[in-house]
């Protein structure tokens, strides 16, 4: 399915939940819609589906302009946050009821599908129950497996995994990236982590505040993001900004310190993804000098925030560290793997995908 959206808007009363814009989805691909929450992402799939009219704008599917056809009329599944199953059937009645209304089906070979979906989201062992008697997890999974037995050409995923625990989130998503692979549909998934996107790979769009602001390939968008904005919205942590002076040849960051990077002359902010400061120095490094004032192990993962001269920083080091607060710490890095806005935000230098 070739789905475009031209011009598309959408306004209640004074309030404009999204801003004009064009978007035309890859074909049998994944594209996220990242954003924070209230960024536009369940207003812009809504209007895909045709659950509601657009303010102004057309959406057409291969061509065909279908903005002011109902949702009933097209080929869309959906998935939300809150898992909706039928409470009275069991979970193969579930899963199988797409496929009985398709028809063209024999019993055995709705019997046999419903089996391989079951088994490739790991709820086989549940099919005779009911809904309620699974865990919030398994009803996710239940549902999932209904919206791809529908085998539609458009699958929209409302944030499906927010509402699960962290481990269960990690296997769906492992199993969702290579259920998508394996499919046909083009996938629309929106979500508020980058980390997800990163995951789930495909082409990404990026949305604030009802504005498309990019999109692109996912690791296109994260390692370019075209302003501050996008680089805001597709960071976790939050990106360090750095405000700095350009002369052409290097930026100056103040307290002596500078970047040997070329940028037109001017203001331009600085930003630093914090994986990119270091313990170690090496060769042609800047060192950022500061305090400890705050340490948080995550996973496999230390985040410390470290006072400087140039501003707050947070470093994302590998491993788990410990330190106490208000210990001296320097953190070094290499002017090439940051980013350089302008003084309107846009993106002026990125990094070396190859530098280390």
């Amino acid at each position: 399915m070739q789905l475009t959206m031209e011009g598309l808007s959408y306004r209640v009363g004074a309030a404009d939940y999204l801003y004009p814009l064009d978007l035309r989805l890859v074909p049998g691909a994944v594209t996220v819609l990242l954003g924070a929450t209230q960024a536009g992402k369940t207003s812009l799939m809504r209007l895909m589906a045709g659950l509601d009219k657009p303010s102004g704008g057309r959406v057409s599917v291969d061509g065909i302009d279908v903005t002011g056809v109902p949702v009933r009329q097209r080929k869309v599944s959906m998935v939300y946050q809150q898992f909706i199953n039928y409470p009275s059937m069991s979970v193969f009645d579930n899963i199988a009821s797409p496929l009985k209304l398709r028809g063209g089906l024999d019993a055995a070979a709705i019997r046999a599908q419903v089996q391989a979906l079951a088994e490739r989201l790991h709820i086989e062992m549940h099919l005779t129950k009911l809904p309620a008697q699974l865990s919030g997890g398994q009803q996710q999974r239940v549902a999932l497996a209904r919206a791809l037995a529908k085998a539609a050409p458009l699958m929209l995923l409302d944030e499906p995994l927010v509402n699960l625990d962290y481990k269960l989130r990690e296997e769906l998503r492992e199993e969702l990236t290579q259920l998508f692979a394996a499919g046909e549909s083009t996938v629309v998934y929106a979500t508020t982590e980058p980390a997800e996107a990163l995951l789930l790979g495909g082409h990404t769009a990026v949305l604030d505040a009802g504005e498309l602001l990019q999109y692109g390939p996912t690791a296109e968008v994260f390692h370019r993001p075209a302003s501050l904005r996008v680089a805001r919205a597709f960071s976790d942590p939050p990106m360090n900004l750095l405000t700095g002076q350009s002369s052409g040849e290097r930026i100056d960051l103040g307290s002596g310190l500078a970047l040997a990077l070329r940028a037109p002359a001017g203001s331009v902010t600085v930003g630093v993804r914090a994986n990119a400061l270091r313990l170690q120095q090496r060769p042609g490094d800047v060192a950022l000098a500061g305090q400890v004032e705050l340490a948080e192990i995550s996973g496999s993962d230390t985040f410390v925030h470290v006072k400087s001269a140039v501003g707050p920083l947070v470093a994302q080091l590998g491993g788990v560290h410990y330190f106490e607060l208000g210990t001296p710490l320097t953190l070094y890095l290499d002017g090439a793997q940051t980013h350089v806005f302008d003084a309107q935000g846009l993106l002026l230098l990125a990094p070396d995908r190859g530098a280390r």
